[in-house]
């Protein structure tokens, strides 16, 4: 099993979650993020001033899957969360090596 943390666009997520169901992948974490990389924030003028917003909004999306439906997650992730300016994002990939549904004690692929 691997898990995927996709950092996104807030306005891309609905593209996001909907090329995952396509794929049969059933749940999802969202959070939401605060955080820059390479664009370094960005300056406004609010009132005639200019101020520098440093954190910008973003959305984390966790999905966990089997290493059959990986590739095919990553790319769904990586082509609707893809706008082409900077900022659009990254996803990570980590081995995930248990999993626990608390309700029932499944573990392993089952319990995701």
């Amino acid at each position: 099993m691997k898990k995927i943390e996709a950092i996104i666009k807030p306005f891309k997520l609905d593209d996001v979650k909907e090329a995952l169901q396509e794929l049969g992948i059933q749940g999802m974490t969202v959070l939401e993020a605060k955080g820059f990389g390479r664009q370094k924030g960005q300056t406004e003028l609010y009132r005639g001033a200019e101020y520098v917003v440093d954190f910008l909004p973003k959305i984390k999306v966790e999905v966990v899957v089997g290493d059959g439906q990986l590739a095919a997650a990553v790319e769904a992730i990586q082509r609707t969360a893809r706008t082409g300016r900077i900022g659009d994002g990254k996803i990570f990939v980590t081995d995930v090596i248990e999993a626990v549904r608390i309700r029932t004690g499944e573990t392993g692929a089952s319990a995701v």
